[in-house]
């Protein structure tokens, strides 16, 4: 009896996806609950496990190819099932061998289409396979002056064809990921639908910086080896300054404004694949602890590529920390819908006058964007002083004040 491997249903935000990457091939055997393939959707990378052990028989979609949601992918031959013939079929052509390896047909168009040699690929698939993958990353070699004999022949046979000149600049064509075209899309209609401006301060951070360095052995030892860090301290700021301000916790949705009773608060993860936002649900009710242990959490599933579409789906506001690549002062992009983002940065010591004299301190620029459709420049201020004195007097956001 054969178990149809079906694509996972989508939600309504994602409508369709592109299988990126087959891990068994017609023939192989199969574990239950074993990883079979991945599909990239604008959103996230979906794996698809095996519905059963057994044998898997056909493939009925290639890498590349659009997979809408259910549809089949492939089929598998149950362990204990009748006997009957293995049946290895493709969705396409058959691997085909090139030298001493197996090259999979998406990877053989491909390399036809760049005019690579695949013979100067290595195959990272199953037995050596020559996936797509593999085309896509591949850099040509530089060849030594000490070259073999073949490849001094092959020197000999393209001495006719024109030759790159030492100093000439080299480029490199590579379609875009679905997830970074999706990327580029949102962020392009932003700047189109949203009258986005930003507004900027500055924050003495030596109180959170020696509250952290007090704590720090004492608050890892009671929370099981969770680290005190800086964004657990900035989300309970923010759910206290969006208390006070909820129009900046809001959102637009036609005619209407829609103000949200709760704080949904979205940290920019940045990935090998793009930037996605996981949403901490609920921030209001989370403890520092849970605020740190969670963002840890995510940054790991982040960049396994592990996150889930609900852990990334809404949020009524978002924090970005471009301070962890040295950004001393950036303006950040809204995450539409929402009307507002603030923007963390490096910090940096500086020449402070405190009480008519210059002392140095660790100080931190701030930015936040917001639509100025929604929020006033008077509110957004406002909005960011309350952040500002939260964090330089961190007894605040625990007595709420």
């Amino acid at each position: 009896m054969a178990t149809e491997i079906k694509a996972p249903t989508y939600p309504e935000s994602v409508q369709e996806g592109t299988l990126a990457t087959w891990h068994k091939q017609p023939g192989d055997r199969v574990e239950r609950d074993e990883l079979i393939v991945d599909i990239e959707t604008d959103k996230v990378v979906l794996e698809v496990v095996a519905p059963a052990s057994g044998t898997l028989l056909e493939v009925l979609k290639a890498e590349g190819d659009i997979v809408l949601s259910n549809e089949v992918l492939a089929r598998i031959e149950e362990v204990g099932a009748a006997a009957s013939p293995v049946k290895v079929t493709t969705a396409s052509e058959p691997d085909q061998q090139v030298g001493d390896a197996l090259v999979n047909p998406a990877a053989k168009k491909l390399a036809d289409e760049r005019d690579i040699d695949l013979s100067q690929v290595s195959g990272t698939g199953k037995g050596g396979r020559i996936t797509k993958e593999d085309v896509v990353n591949f850099t040509p070699a530089v060849v030594p002056a000490s070259a073999s004999a073949p490849a001094a022949k092959a020197e000999a046979e393209a001495a006719s064809e024109p030759r790159m000149q030492e100093g000439e600049r080299v480029e490199r064509r590579v379609p875009m990921t679905r997830m970074r075209a999706r990327i580029a899309e949102r962020l392009l209609d932003v700047t189109q639908t949203t009258a986005s401006l930003s507004t900027f301060n500055e924050v003495d951070m030596s109180a959170m910086m020696s509250l952290r360095k007090q704590y720090q052995d004492e608050f890892t030892k009671m929370h099981n080896g969770t680290r005190l860090g800086f964004m657990g301290l900035f989300v309970k700021a923010a759910v206290e300054a969006l208390k006070r301000f909820p129009l900046v916790n809001s959102s637009i949705d036609g005619s209407d404004i829609v103000y949200h009773g709760y704080q949904d608060i979205g940290v920019a993860v940045s990935t090998e694949r793009g930037l996605v936002v996981p949403v901490l649900r609920s921030a209001e009710n989370m403890s520092i602890a849970t605020i740190e242990n969670t963002i840890s959490a995510y940054a790991g599933k982040a960049r396994d590529g592990k996150l889930t579409i609900d852990e990334m789906t809404g949020g009524t506001f978002t924090i970005t920390n471009g301070g962890v690549y040295g950004s001393l002062l950036s303006t950040p992009i809204l995450n539409a819908p929402q009307a507002a983002i603030l923007g963390m940065h490096k910090i940096q010591e500086r020449p402070m006058a405190v009480n008519g004299e210059v002392v140095i301190r660790p100080m931190m620029y701030l930015a936040l964007s917001y639509d100025h459709r929604l929020i006033d420049g008077k509110e957004a201020v406002q909005f960011l002083v309350v952040i500002k004195q939260l964090i330089e007097d961190p007894a605040k956001i625990l007595l709420e004040i």
